[in-house]
């Protein structure tokens, strides 16, 4: 794997790093207080191809790399990780999940729209009973003559109540377990779909999460993703893309730790000298290096095997497991450095923090993530 970055892998972080210091930082203290979705950052995101980062130009995006797609990635992280969340959902789990699974139709028909920020997306798989445990799905599919009607419930669905195209896994006949799950492209403006926000997060609270509720809803055949029996599959594959989105996004959480606390310890003065000249000072801000660059790397090496289109189903785990744990971990460091002010939101360093915890938990728990790493180095399956 070349390490070098390409001229147009440089040009991607620089464009998404301009953005982000222009038309995200400024806002995002006030809309974390407010709980204020971004809407208008999230559109202009779109303008620049960022919401279509590696799909390709035929289907409206901006066939950038995986490299460059975790690059763009990284910076809005930095910046906010709710305005990354916007991102991650809509095009990992959304529309590379349709560009994967979806017919040509399926393609020409959303790809587009999600691309261009004319629609947002979301992925509608945990259940209030039903979160590690995908296969263990209640939301049932009945087909009925050309249709299926979908009940039941989906929790913590971010992007819930904004998204105007949901893909929801639901079981189609529980004996077959996880080989009866299928997955279909709802519009939510469907009869029977209902979203309710959820307030009270911890973080990410300019970001929309979601309650989603179906009640007989009515869709076609031509609703499916993929076939009766490949939903467990099309949830398992948009995972892996999830996942890589929320690694490069936390690198971004690393790296804006490194950053501000740097900053911090070269102006803030203790004893007569700048806090940056105690050497535990220093040690703190080495560990954050360390594990930014450890993260980075390994959302690189899952990047390198994801352009070569090969399977990084254990490669993408790693780099998931390794950069949410190192986001928590530098920006509880960063709190450190900073003292009591870090315990406030005069700084970001409080936020990096609370927007950090989640991502151990959603999109394959830490320890989740560390079974299927495990899986791989025995060949022996925690859950049969």
């Amino acid at each position: 794997m070349d390490m070098e970055l390409t001229d147009e892998q440089r040009a991607a972080r620089q464009t998404a790093r301009e953005f982000a210091e222009k038309e995200i930082i400024p806002v995002a203290r006030e809309n974390d207080e407010q709980e204020k979705f971004p809407a208008e950052i999230v559109k202009n995101m779109a303008s620049l191809g960022f919401l279509g980062a590696p799909i390709p130009e035929r289907y409206g995006g901006a066939g950038m790399d995986y490299i460059s797609y975790a690059l763009v990635t990284e910076e809005i992280g930095r910046a906010c990780s709710s305005v990354r969340t916007v991102l991650s959902v809509t095009t990992s789990l959304v529309a590379l999940t349709i560009l994967t699974w979806g017919t040509e139709e399926q393609k020409m028909k959303y790809l587009p729209k999600l691309c261009s920020g004319e629609i947002i997306g979301c992925f509608g798989l945990t259940e209030p009973d039903a979160g590690s445990d995908a296969a263990n799905l209640s939301t049932s599919a009945k087909k009925g003559g050309s249709s299926w009607i979908l009940n039941g419930n989906k929790m913590w669905i971010s992007n819930g109540s904004v998204a105007k195209l949901a893909i929801i896994f639901a079981q189609t006949d529980k004996k077959l377990k996880h080989k009866g799950i299928a997955a279909f492209l709802v519009d939510t403006d469907t009869p029977g779909f209902s979203a309710q926000p959820i307030k009270g997060k911890l973080g990410l609270k300019s970001s929309d999460t979601s309650s989603l509720t179906l009640e007989d809803v009515k869709v076609g055949d031509n609703a499916l993703l993929g076939n009766v029996g490949d939903g467990f599959k099309v949830a398992m594959s948009g995972l892996d893309n999830g996942r890589y989105s929320v690694a490069a996004g936390c690198v971004g959480i690393c790296q804006g730790s490194v950053d501000a606390s740097a900053k911090y310890a070269q102006e803030r003065t203790a004893f007569g000298r700048p806090i940056a000249g105690f050497q535990l000072v220093q040690e703190l801000i080495a560990d954050m290096v360390l594990d930014t660059e450890a993260a980075r790397l390994l959302v690189f090496q899952a990047g390198h095997l994801k352009n070569k289109g090969v399977r990084n189903t254990r490669e993408t785990a790693l780099a998931k497991l390794y950069a949410s744990e190192a986001a928590l971990r530098c920006s509880n460091r960063a709190i450190q450095v900073f003292g009591g002010y870090g315990y406030s939101n005069e700084y970001p360093v409080e936020r990096y923090m609370r927007d950090a915890r989640v991502a151990s938990l959603y999109e394959g728990t830490s320890q989740i993530l560390k079974l299927i790493i495990g899986r791989y180095a025995t060949g022996i399956g925690a859950f049969t």
